[in-house]
């Protein structure tokens, strides 16, 4: 019985393999390394695209993480069944699926060839499984002359085990670090918490000191929340698992229903608002959910952060194809060598602890939803005067 051949690679695909094998082991840059690995493998298989899918267990999908053909405003929009498609069979079943034909094949999903004016024509793809996980796929499509062979889904293969386990590592380191951060984070208000606890054992406590002890347990509960909902959404930020829905909306009606948001507390430190919006400010094309959350942190921080009797001003208007929303207060400012360090990860104003609680993870959180939308997030502050946050929005993708 004859043993199937192995194929034989060119040498220049083993030199490609070989140099993201290097990096693998160097980079936790998740980003530049898939990139590299989809470019590789449309020049290694003569493909005229390559991209990578990540899959959703929960959802039941796959999404574009990254792509030589496809635009990043494009990609967060298209998804692709499980069920219905060639990606997807080649997820269930585990092992490459190769098609010459693709386009004629009943499990093609050809919604994608009308979003992308893309015509699949030919097709292979690969499974990226890691420790026995789905995890997503690797694809190329359209072989720019003859067919696609054996020693291209060899290529794909390698290349696709090679991402499995970048995706694997950066998701691992990620996860590391996230836990140990909000370890650290939790520690005070627990301890807070426990405190207060204790302190309401005493029966000869006063009822003002009860109150204090309940005041002071609901205070840092609430806070703890706040907190572990910013770590999630940091998670879905930085794995590549949080998706952005795209529609048309009106500026003007989400910041009114942000301030709304805020009506009790801009009441209770007697601050006033002042909004600047003209009526005829053309619909921005983005994530409505995603933009809130920026616009309620920016708020926020302009109501923490402000003097009493200050003032917030919200504006927007058009500016070069680009929609930019500014937030003002007249609060205490910011002193210039912290400014380079707001969007950093869990950076936080020294003595700022002081007038309001948070986790060091706002800012940095509305920069990675700003830069998601190809957009720019930047800050003028004053120290005694106040500070203005500015941001940038295409106003389609």
């Amino acid at each position: 019985m004859m043993t199937p051949s192995v194929p034989q690679l060119p040498l220049e695909a083993y030199r490609r393999l070989l140099d993201i094998a290097r990096d693998l082991a160097a980079t936790l840059d998740l980003e530049s390394l898939l990139h590299r690995i989809v470019t590789a493998a449309a020049e290694l298989s003569d493909a005229e695209a390559a991209s990578i899918l990540l899959y959703d267990p929960q959802r039941k999908i796959l999404h574009f993480q990254t792509a030589t053909n496809l635009s990043g405003a494009l990609q967060e929009t298209m998804q692709v069944p499980l069920e219905g498609s060639l990606a997807g069979l080649a997820l269930r079943r585990r092992r490459p699926v190769r098609r010459q034909h693709a386009h004629t094949d009943p499990d093609h999903y050809g919604h994608l060839d009308k979003l992308t004016h893309i015509a699949t024509e030919s097709l292979i793809a690969v499974p990226l499984i890691a420790n026995g996980e789905p995890i997503g796929v690797l694809e190329a499509v359209n072989k720019r002359s003859g067919a696609f062979s054996d020693a291209d889904e060899e290529i794909l293969t390698v290349l696709g085990a090679q991402a499995a386990v970048a995706i694997q590592n950066a998701r691992l380191f990620l996860q590391a670090d996230l836990i140990a951060e909000l370890v650290h984070e939790v520690r005070t208000p627990l301890g807070a918490i426990l405190a207060a606890t204790q302190l309401l054992r005493f029966p000869q406590i006063s009822e003002a000191q009860r109150r204090q002890a309940i005041d002071a347990i609901e205070r840092e509960a609430r806070y703890l929340n706040e907190l572990t909902t910013t770590f999630l959404d940091l998670a879905a930020l930085e794995s590549g698992r949080a998706r952005f829905h795209r529609e048309r909306f009106a500026v003007a009606p989400l910041v009114d229903e942000v301030l709304q948001l805020f009506a009790a507390e801009i009441e209770a430190a007697g601050l006033t608002v002042e909004t600047a919006i003209p009526h005829d400010l053309p619909p921005l094309e983005a994530d409505r959910g995603k933009i809130k959350q920026v616009l309620i942190n920016l708020v926020s921080n302009a109501i923490k952060y402000n003097r009493p009797g200050g003032k917030i001003r919200v504006a927007a208007y058009r500016e070069n194809g680009h929609l930019v929303v500014t937030v003002s207060d007249t609060g205490v400012g910011i002193a210039p060598e912290h400014l380079k360090h707001l969007f950093e990860k869990f950076y936080r104003v020294p003595g700022s602890a002081q007038r309001a609680t948070g986790s060091g993870l706002g800012l940095y959180i509305c920069k990675r939803i700003v830069e998601a939308h190809h957009g720019h997030i930047r800050v003028h502050s004053k120290p005694g005067e106040g500070t203005t946050f500015i941001v940038d929005l295409p106003l389609t993708p």
